[in-house]
């Protein structure tokens, strides 16, 4: 049951990081240049990511990757209320800090430590 608990938390939290990708491509639509930023925004987003807060991040550490945690998901928070959508910011906040709040718990970070 346990095992069931920590896959559904691990799968939230990747449907978390894809919402983060999404709020910056909504901000990047609603400024110019759109073309550029609706899909340099969420790349530059995502090669944070992958460097510094995903779990095999090559430049992740016990530092470096809860502050780029809070950095993208703050500034995607932020990038949602400025583009006139306060209530899914703050939805997206509050889901963000609830599923990654329960991504540390030990039956579920055992789960990342295994793979």
């Amino acid at each position: 049951m346990n095992a069931i608990f920590g896959w559904a938390v691990l799968a939230l939290v990747f449907v978390d990081e894809l919402l983060a990708v999404a709020a910056f491509g909504v901000w990047g639509w609603d400024h110019d240049p759109r073309w550029l930023l609706v899909w340099l925004l969420p790349i530059a987003a995502m090669t944070v990511w992958f460097c510094f807060a995903s779990p095999k991040a090559p430049y992740g550490g016990a530092l470096v990757r809860p502050v780029a945690k809070v950095v993208v998901f703050g500034l995607a928070c932020l990038a949602l209320a400025d583009a006139g959508h306060g209530d899914w910011a703050l939805a997206l906040l509050v889901f963000s800090v609830v599923v990654n709040g329960l991504a540390l718990l030990p039956s579920v970070r055992v789960l990342v430590e295994e793979q």
